[in-house]
């Protein structure tokens, strides 16, 4: 696998330059303070062997999965609470989502690499009792500097997602090893674990060449400790995996929140399934949330960034792709600036009430099976509602 074949392929799709997620685009994030690091010393090698993982088609039906009340992944696991694990996963299988795609969080292994240990073979036990599958990420890009502070705020409004190692990390290939030795310690002891669906260096390291550079040296890593477990990305578009095939993924992600309507993913979904044709490999559209046929500016209401799973669930199903929807649980936007206009994203309340009851059908018909017993609520949690009324100028 290189990236000539990857771009050969790409060409025939037409899927070469497709970005997928709303995001900064690299210059906006490279003004916003991130330095270029240097290349990994391996960047000029021959890219890793592939795994000898399936490419038949699989059937993933999944989200993304973060606590309702847990502002970034390092509270996740540093407060770990195996009753709402199982809460939690107990409602994905309500609505037949066979996998989950989360985060480990570095943060958490230095300070508490054993308790982190337990906590993640509960969760995968839990999810396989459930009949779901894990594809874990280890690292982020997204976020605020994993500062105590930021570690542990708690404030609904202000509490950022924190990406995961720091930039003084990132930025210094001399300060690699104790991330390297997490990813090995991780490597050894699930590598080989069939209740996972694959292992994820970072999310979303396309934006800026800092990230970039680590996840590719992170990538080595991984690829030299490899086991039976596929390896992956969480690359934002198709394009950007034109990179990571080089390094040894074994399976492609693009992001693709909102769509501005069904036919942008009738045209975009049947190219990443003739890509995955073409080379060989799985293909997941790993973050989608909703048909939002307007822009970006001031004059959207809060209403409009509801969860609206429903308006585009169908043409995904239609199409045949892996993919998994953000969020399993109702909580505010996970980036910061998106909270503060009012999204809210997610299915499932803490107490089992959903908050569009089309959504779960919508959901659960990915499946073949509609029918479903839910109970709808459209209201903010009361523990969030301070985000409400900042969005609503009240």
């Amino acid at each position: 696998m290189n990236r000539r074949r990857f771009l050969r392929a790409s060409s025939l799709a037409g899927v070469a330059g497709l970005a997928g997620c709303t995001a900064p685009t690299d210059s906006q994030r490279q003004q916003s303070g991130d330095a270029t690091s240097p290349r990994p010393e391996n960047a000029g090698n021959a890219p890793a062997e592939r795994a000898q993982v399936t490419a038949e088609p699989v059937d993933v039906r999944g989200a993304l999965y973060v606590p309702s009340r847990s502002w970034n992944t390092f509270q996740m696991w540093h407060d770990y609470d195996e009753s709402v694990i199982e809460r939690d996963l107990g409602y994905a299988e309500r609505v037949n989502i066979n996998a989950i795609r989360t985060w480990v969080n570095f943060e958490q292994w230095v300070e508490d690499a054993d308790k982190l240990e337990r906590s993640i073979d509960h969760f995968l036990s839990a999810a396989d009792d459930r009949g779901i599958e894990v594809l874990f990420g280890l690292f982020e890009s997204v976020g605020k500097e994993p500062t105590e502070k930021n570690l542990h705020a708690t404030d609904p409004l202000t509490a950022p997602p924190t990406q995961s190692p720091s930039s003084e990390v990132v930025q210094r290939e001399s300060a690699w090893d104790e991330p390297r030795e997490y990813v090995r310690w991780f490597m050894d002891r699930w590598r080989d674990d069939d209740r996972l669906l694959a292992i994820e260096v970072m999310n979303e390291p396309g934006w800026l060449p800092t990230m970039k550079n680590f996840s590719e040296g992170m990538f080595e890593t991984m690829a030299k400790n490899r086991g039976s477990v596929p390896l992956t990305v969480g690359s934002t578009s198709l394009a950007n995996n034109a990179d990571y095939v080089d390094w040894g993924s074994d399976v492609l992600q693009f992001h693709y929140n909102f769509p501005s309507d069904a036919d942008v993913y009738h045209d975009l979904l049947p190219q990443a399934n003739r890509l995955s044709e073409d080379l060989d490999m799985p293909v997941y559209l790993s973050e989608w949330q909703r048909i939002a046929n307007f822009g970006w500016g001031s004059n959207e209401t809060v209403e409009q960034w509801q969860p609206d799973y429903a308006s585009i669930a169908p043409t995904i199903h239609q199409h045949g792709v892996g993919n998994f929807f953000w969020s399993l649980m109702v909580k505010p936007a996970y980036v910061r600036y998106m909270r503060k206009r009012g999204i809210i994203n997610g299915l499932f309340h803490e107490d089992g009430t959903v908050w569009n009851e089309a959504d779960a059908k919508a959901i659960k018909a990915m499946s073949g099976d509609p029918e479903l017993d839910v109970e709808q609520r459209r209201e903010w949690p009361d523990w969030a509602r301070k985000v409400k009324r900042h969005a609503h100028g009240r």
